[in-house]
């Protein structure tokens, strides 16, 4: 991991100020001459700049994104725990962790980050830009705040402002984590019981009533208690505990409520959609219920240049990260008439 330290004030859209940020960052592969070959991988809510961990599917060796053709670059979000500026980060002001008074970010304020870094590592043009979910939504910001810098999209899972639906997810994972009686200490673990039961409402949103009934099933209709579907979980909530942090979750998903490219940009969606003018790839998943195809059509017909897939799988959200085979063919093709439409010389994405 590298990290990137820009050691003046950040001030942020809500309107506060950071008096300085770090930004961890991940890079694969390297440059080539020219700085053409540049992929930048934008990561969704609680995941983190290693994303041959987190997308071994779509990124890694004889993968559609390989970092033996490209230079692959993924940031840790602000807000987050994995080593970028977040609640866990000492507040340089007073010594002691922000914890509960980090201040609020929003997509946009972690798009800002990323073209710091970006500009710190002298990198001009990124040739494709991506991400699904939360990565999504800042792969959107980003090309409207750099059209110039951006050349080609690719968003799977994502929306062009964060739904009602999703807020009210937000909202009551948040009453979770507030009902919890550590909440608001000073400690790292605080909040630790409620951030269980958050994840736990959050896995049932990223799958879906088909997959969960599919894999979590008991076989003994004479079972009065310890189900399966109760163990996976808790496994899956205490999974989550162990590797992330409350007061980081319970700012994100603000974050993630923020989304909407309209705003400060006269509040509607479709005029703001079609200023984005790069060739763009669009992958929606069947069974998502958190951010359904619905979101993804949406973006489709309002992008000037994009092209939509959408897949079947029983997967829900979580398919964009899981189904990296049927991801890959759709990418592949598409970027090949990208490659052929725009008569440019190289390196073609392979599976």
């Amino acid at each position: 991991m590298n990290y990137f330290q820009y050691n003046q004030p950040f001030e942020l859209e809500g309107g506060q100020t950071l008096p300085e940020i770090t930004v961890a960052y991940h890079t694969f592969g390297k440059l080539n001459a020219n700085k053409s070959n540049v992929v930048w991988i934008c990561h969704a809510l609680t995941a983190n700049s290693n994303v041959l961990d987190w997308w071994d599917g779509i990124v890694g060796e004889s993968k559609v994104i390989d970092p033996e053709q490209h230079f692959i670059v993924c940031a840790n979000i602000l807000g987050s725990c994995y080593g970028s500026t977040g609640p866990l980060s000492l507040n340089p002001e007073t010594g002691a962790p922000y914890y509960n008074t980090f201040p609020q970010v929003t997509i946009r304020d972690m798009v800002r980050a990323h073209i710091l870094l970006r500009e710190h590592l002298g990198l001009e043009k990124i040739h494709m830009l991506g991400g699904g979910s939360c990565g999504g939504f800042q792969v959107l910001e980003w090309a409207l705040a750099e059209p110039e810098v951006v050349d080609n999209l690719f968003l799977l899972a994502t929306a062009a402002a964060e739904s009602t639906w999703s807020i009210g997810i937000h909202t009551t994972q948040r009453l979770m984590l507030e009902a919890d009686g550590t909440w608001g200490e000073p400690s790292p673990t605080a909040g630790s019981k409620g951030l269980k039961a958050a994840r736990a409402l959050g896995t049932l949103t990223y799958r879906n009533y088909q997959i969960l009934a599919q894999n979590q099933t008991d076989p003994d209709p004479e079972k009065l208690d310890n189900y399966r579907v109760s163990s996976y979980l808790n496994y899956q909530g205490d999974k989550l505990v162990n590797r992330f942090n409350a007061y980081s979750y319970w700012f994100l998903t603000k974050a993630l409520d923020s989304h909407n490219l309209s705003r400060g940009r006269g509040g509607r969606l479709e005029p703001v959609l079609a200023e984005i003018r790069q060739k763009t790839l669009i992958i929606g998943i069947s069974s998502d219920i958190l951010c359904p195809v619905q979101e993804q059509q949406f973006l489709a017909r309002h992008l000037p240049n994009a092209s939509y897939v959408e897949i079947d799988s029983n997967y829900g959200h979580d398919g964009f990260i899981i189904e990296g085979q049927k991801i890959s063919q759709h990418f592949t093709a598409w970027y090949a008439e990208v490659q052929k439409e725009n008569q440019v010389s190289g390196p073609i994405l392979s599976v």
